[in-house]
């Protein structure tokens, strides 16, 4: 989430991010790139291990588990990406990842490449988009996204000897969880609505991954039916009664739609702290809103006492919890199937 964190009463207050690339990035060893190559396989390797490209499991409850989860986050939160900042040599390889999970997952690049340039920064950097088509002739002119922001802040000031802000949490795990749901619709077909698979980067710069593709997308007339959005889910939220909480959960009725997919417990719940900070407006999902006016919304498992190590160091894979984001994944896959195939466009702003 784009959000600075000041101390407020013992809580966590929301707010902008800078602007300016983190000038320390400093360029890799010819090891360190070797070392990249290596890491760039694992794709391949998961598929070897654990059937990445395999069979889809006639249960969508199995369909992810915490070794496909851990070999995409070892890869996105590994050092050697030096915290995916905008614009650096670590999130050229992030990208150039995800490429490959959608190259070999059937997911089709939206526009001419995979890879969207954003207008509005100062220096080269672009988001990562592809889509499944969807297969009813008529609702396949409608469309959902399905996105995540993939950057995160680079190097930043050193603690105990450490100066890679890894962003696991901070949101390799909303890429992964991302990254997943296109593998399963990528294999499975079973859209009726077109989904566009969307990688965001510069959020951390004030979402300008998200403002660029919505103004885009817009004056392309596309026709949006909804916007869900991935943040900030690696560690299960705390005494809760649902699985992730949705930005805005007044704003609309995609709460209860969502739930009424649900298989085994409440998808979406209500946050009183995310109302509080306002969250709707702080990720990805809210320049979807403006420009197109239709639900645009952001689950995330983040409650504000359960993960300690934001914009730190400490943001590491060892904190996050893989069997819960794979659960996470498995419960989404019918929420989003459901969504995507309904008769009709069933979510609404109040």
């Amino acid at each position: 989430m784009k959000k600075s964190f000041v101390f407020l009463t013992g809580m966590l207050v929301m707010a902008c991010g800078s602007s300016k690339i983190d000038e320390s990035v400093t360029l890799q060893s010819e090891e360190a790139v070797q070392f990249d190559r290596s890491l760039m396989e694992v794709p391949k390797k998961a598929d070897d291990l654990n059937g990445i490209n395999g069979a889809i499991g006639a249960s969508k409850n199995q369909f992810s588990n915490s070794d496909k989860v851990g070999a995409i986050m070892t890869f996105l939160a590994s050092d050697d990406l030096q915290g995916r900042d905008t614009g650096s040599e670590g999130i050229e390889k992030a990208a150039g990842f995800i490429e490959n999970v959608f190259s070999e997952n059937n997911i089709r690049p939206y526009f001419q490449t995979y890879r969207d340039e954003l207008s509005n920064y100062d220096q080269p950097a672009f988001n990562v988009v592809g889509m499944v088509e969807g297969n009813d002739p008529e609702l396949k002119n409608e469309f959902v996204i399905v996105g995540a922001h993939y950057d995160h802040i680079g190097l930043i000031a050193e603690e105990n000897g450490d100066k890679i802000a890894n962003g696991a949490n901070d949101n390799a795990t909303g890429t992964t969880t991302v990254l997943e749901l296109a593998r399963y619709f990528g294999n499975t077909k079973t859209n009726k609505r077109s989904i566009i698979f969307a990688l965001f980067s510069a959020e951390e710069k004030g979402l300008l991954g998200s403002k660029h593709l919505a103004q885009k997308l817009k004056e392309a007339n596309l026709n949006l039916y909804v916007m869900l959005n991935y943040e900030m889910v690696g560690v299960p939220l705390v005494d809760k009664d649902y699985l992730a909480y949705l930005t805005g959960y007044e704003e609309s009725n995609m709460a209860d739609v969502a739930n009424s997919y649900a298989e085994g417990g409440t998808y979406a719940g209500f946050l009183p702290k995310a109302k509080e900070f306002n969250l709707f407006m702080r990720s990805d999902n809210y320049p979807f809103h403006e420009a197109f006016g239709v639900p645009s919304q952001t689950f995330s498992t983040f409650d504000f006492t359960n993960f300690n190590h934001y914009h730190k160091v400490g943001d590491e894979i060892s904190e996050m919890d893989f069997g819960h984001m794979a659960n996470l994944i498995n419960k989404s896959i019918p929420v989003v199937e459901g969504i995507v195939n309904a008769s009709t466009k069933e979510i609404r702003y109040n």
